[in-house]
């Protein structure tokens, strides 16, 4: 089975139960500093799953695109993916365990005819916080699941959170019995031997956790996950998601254009060329910088592998093309991009060979200074990686050529530190954002409301949003504009918003039809991302934007409004980063 059709059994069977789809949100987040890639299908659902209503009801389906970025150095295995789609349905405060569970497996068992005897399934074993999850175990008894294949975990398999706090709670989980000979005798889900696939995660979300512990949300939500990806793998028995039709066309190409055989650089290539198309398909630009900086990382990732295949680089066009052809069925953005994805991942290529160029430069230089010894310190491999972006396989290739050693034990201490370093900085992300709605981020979330406004009127009519990061201690707004703001221009724009702000203007929210909602002047980003039904939030008559929220009552709440900084972004793009200072 195709995924384009794993895609639409799977929304028309939710909607027939009464869900209503809803539009993938762009991968790269609007409002939400919480992480730099939307990395789940919940996470713009965040305000709702706290209570907020949405415009389309308590039943909703969709499809999300998706990027993860922590296991970017595990791409090249025969699972790891960079970027993905998750199907997903939701219940917000309507439906749970009773009705979601059969769902789900009405759904694999009669549309996509997966034998019930293929299927076990996973619970929380229960712990201080929340109980053993009987009422998921005796549901799924009765849906046709023996009490043999349903195991009970404890946090670091059955719960679910999007980092270190926010909306969680306990999960049960499906998996696919591969048919492959067990590990042993202790065989079960958990095990990491590939017997067992897991396909699909039902969050039972009714538990919000802070830096004081767990608390019960005013809602019981259900959030599900399932792997488009992977079920493809599984429906198309296939060993790996490479081998499917999503990835096929391009790693055949790379198997005919490759001189050197190597099947972990073919994956890689064709996961990190896809995932940096959708990236780049969605507004993403390769820079220094946060999600430009993976952006690059990938792009320049997949480029030294095309090197280790000894692929014409310039190839990339072709390969590019390969990709758009096969996804543009389910991802139409890829085509209607076609010439911005392929000038950005050519010139970032044209970059980094300029990287190579002085990498090697400075390598020679270094060896220069090691006089008679063989051996390459671990910290000067580490250096040239971190400073000059030159990749430790090349410096490797390059000492081998001139007969000395790398001490690669001291370069592995390095390299983990900064590994560790890297990912408790991605993991740090996830304690904003709209997850942390506290009155802090609420009223940060509405500053930028005004200062979209006031920018229209000191820089000019065609100045629009281009991206924010709200913290509990700071706003950051990107915007378009084509010089460095004037002192001038920065006062003037305090001056108005903080005028507004003592004012007292009040915040009004309406639901209307996206139609409607542009044909009234209010102003956003990706308006082809929302649904049909809109909240839009005005304050007086001085802004009108459709957004989910939440925000302040009355301006009056903001306290004093201060430009901290103003910064260019990347090329057209400017930054102001501001803060509120409480009365």
């Amino acid at each position: 089975m195709k995924a384009i059709d794993i895609r639409r059994k799977y929304i028309e069977f939710f909607k027939r139960h009464g869900h209503k789809e809803i539009p993938s949100a762009p991968l790269i987040p609007e409002n939400d500093p919480s992480v730099l890639f939307t990395t789940a299908g919940m996470h713009p659902l965040v305000p709702y799953l706290l209570g907020e209503p949405h415009p389309e009801g308590k039943r909703l389906t969709d499809y999300q695109k998706c990027v993860r970025t922590n296991d970017i150095e595990e791409v090249g295995d025969n699972r790891h993916l960079t970027f993905f789609e998750m199907l997903g349905n939701w219940s917000l405060g309507d439906y749970f365990k009773e009705e979601s569970i059969p769902m789900s497996f009405e759904f694999l068992t009669k549309e996509l005819n997966i034998p019930a005897e293929k299927i076990s399934v996973t619970c929380f074993a229960g712990d201080d916080d929340c109980p053993r999850d009987t009422v998921s175990a005796e549901t799924w008894k009765k849906v046709g699941i023996p009490e043999d294949r349903i195991y009970f975990y404890g946090k670091n398999d059955n719960w679910w959170i999007a980092g270190e706090e926010g909306p969680c709670g306990p999960d049960t989980e499906m998996f696919y019995d591969t048919g492959k000979p067990a590990c042993g005798p202790e065989c079960q889900p958990s095990c990491d031997c590939g017997k067992y696939v897991e396909i699909w995660n039902n969050v039972f979300m009714e538990y919000f956790k802070d830096k004081n512990g767990y608390r019960k949300l005013k809602q019981k939500n259900v959030d599900t996950g399932l792997g488009l990806e992977r079920m493809t793998m599984i429906l198309e028995d296939k060993e790996t998601p490479f081998d499917t039709e999503l990835f096929s066309p391009v790693m055949d190409k790379l198997e005919k254009i490759q001189k050197v055989d190597i099947i972990e650089s073919r994956r890689i290539i064709a996961e990190h060329l896809r995932s940096s198309m959708m990236i780049i398909a969605d507004g993403g630009k390769p820079s220094n910088l946060d999600r430009g900086y993976v952006l690059r990382r990938l792009i320049r990732r997949l480029i030294r592998h095309m090197n280790k295949l000894q692929i014409d680089l310039n190839e990339l066009s072709t390969l590019i093309d390969i990709n758009v052809e096969n996804l543009k069925e389910l991802y139409p953005e890829l085509e209607s991009n076609r010439e911005n994805i392929k000038n950005t991942i050519i010139e970032e290529k044209d970059k980094f060979m300029k990287t190579l160029e002085k990498g090697e430069r400075e390598f020679k230089k270094q060896i220069s200074r090691l006089g008679n010894t063989k051996t390459i310190p671990g910290e000067v491999v580490f250096r040239l990686y971190d400073t000059y972006g030159f990749p430790p396989e090349v410096t490797r290739e390059l000492a081998n050529e001139n007969s000395y050693e790398i001490n690669i034990k001291e370069f592995e201490e390095l390299f983990k530190k900064h590994q560790e370093k890297s990912k408790a900085g991605s993991e740090q992300k996830f304690k904003g954002g709209l997850a942390d709605q506290t009155p802090e981020t609420i009223a940060y979330h509405t500053a930028t409301h005004l200062l979209n406004a006031a920018l229209k009127i000191v820089v000019g009519k065609d100045a629009h949003q281009r991206g924010s990061n709200i913290t509990a201690e700071r706003m950051r707004f990107d915007f378009n504009c084509d010089h460095k703001l004037t002192p001038e221009e920065k006062q003037q724009l305090e001056d108005l918003v903080n005028k507004w702000i003592q004012e007292g203007i009040p915040v009004t929210k309406q639901e209307m039809t996206k139609e409607d909602a542009i044909k009234s002047g209010a102003e956003c980003m990706f308006i082809e991302k929302y649904p049909d039904i809109v909240t839009v939030y005005s304050i007086g008559d001085i802004s009108k934007e459709l957004c989910g929220g939440p925000h302040v009552n009355n301006t009056k709440e903001l306290g004093k409004f201060k430009i901290k900084k103003e910064e260019s972004s990347s090329a057209g793009i400017r930054r102001i980063k501001a803060v509120l200072i409480k009365n």
